[in-house]
């Protein structure tokens, strides 16, 4: 058999060298969480938004900040706070007394990697106005169109036991997000390694320093383009659609995915074949995106709530009785 016949048609070797390098980066630093990892690169590799979502402590911003370190592109943090107002992100219009005009001061929105701490921290005032960029990649401010500079992607955390002082995220702004990443505490094993790699760091508090940049913003933007052409069978198409159509009639869940979760499925799909040097997608591509995908995009009817069912539960259930393609 000749040994080209499974050689992807399209050159992904940069980018799963970039991925490589940027895994290789992050994991001096962050001791286990591949998944999140992987997933925050899938994130950027879609021009994909993330959501994460820990308990304080388990490396959320770091991982993050961490990522943003590895491209050599601009990077802003944003701390949401009950007093943060849309201008405090997007930028105001300020009056120049030397031009007799008003200028327009770009927030720190206005970036290629943004990390929002604390994001149901803010109320829904400064919430709506991450609508418009989020999803279109632009700003309006009185009258006048601002894009972004590609890549642009948000990075959102959140602290799901505290409810003191936070707004509940609107179920619009959720579906803006790609994923909604669940980080779970380390293992044992995993523990005792992060504290012997603290001890090595020999008291140095800004762990950023520990990695270097090892892709440009360029490579990301042709990296991006290139998770466009990773094939994906009809078959496949009517899977993810299947699945996303069961989400609308189950009688567990009172609100169901929307036409932008199939998308979601299929883009973040390609991006983790790409990262695994395939230009065609498998259907376990498909089955491991499609939890990050939905759990925030679907919701419980309450007398599920009460039983201490999990959307995840329902998630796995429905991936249970829809046929995977042959």
């Amino acid at each position: 058999m000749d040994s080209n016949a499974f050689q992807p048609r399209t050159d992904f070797s940069a980018l799963h060298e970039g991925v490589e390098a940027i895994r290789a980066q992050i994991g001096k630093v962050i001791v286990g969480q591949h998944q999140m990892v992987d997933l925050l690169i899938a994130g950027v590799l879609t021009q994909g938004h993330v959501l994460i979502e820990g308990v304080p402590g388990v490396a959320k911003t770091l991982t993050a900040k961490l990522l943003a370190q590895c491209v050599d592109a601009d990077f802003s943090r944003i701390q949401f706070t009950p007093d943060l107002m849309p201008a405090d992100v997007l930028g105001t219009s300020v009056f120049n007394p030397q031009t007799r005009e008003f200028e327009y001061k770009k927030g720190p929105i206005f970036s290629n990697l943004v990390l929002i701490d604390e994001i149901n921290r803010a109320p829904a005032k400064t919430q709506s106005a991450l609508f418009e960029v989020m999803e279109e990649r632009q700003i309006t401010n009185d009258g006048v169109t601002y894009k972004l500079d590609r890549p642009f992607m948000v990075i959102a955390t959140q602290n799901p036991i505290e409810q003191e002082g936070t707004y509940r995220l609107p179920e619009a702004q959720l579906d803006r997000f790609l994923f909604k990443i669940e980080v779970k505490y380390p293992d044992l094993k995993e523990e005792v390694t992060l504290l012997q790699s603290i001890h090595q760091f020999n008291g140095e508090t800004d762990l950023t320093k520990m990695v270097s940049r090892v892709v440009t913003a360029t490579q990301i933007i042709e990296f991006q383009n290139l998770v466009r052409e990773v094939r994906i069978d009809e078959k496949l198409l009517h899977y993810i659609a299947a699945i996303i159509n069961e989400t609308r009639m189950n009688a567990s869940l009172y609100l169901g995915a929307s036409p932008r979760a199939s998308i979601a499925v299929m883009n973040c799909s390609k991006a983790i074949a790409a990262m695994r040097n395939r230009d065609f997608v498998i259907p376990d591509d498909v089955v491991e995106m499609v939890p990050h995908v939905l759990r925030h995009r679907i919701m419980l009817t309450p007398e599920k709530e009460m039983e201490g069912i999990r959307t995840d539960d329902v998630i796995a259930q429905i991936i249970k009785m829809v046929e995977v393609p042959r």
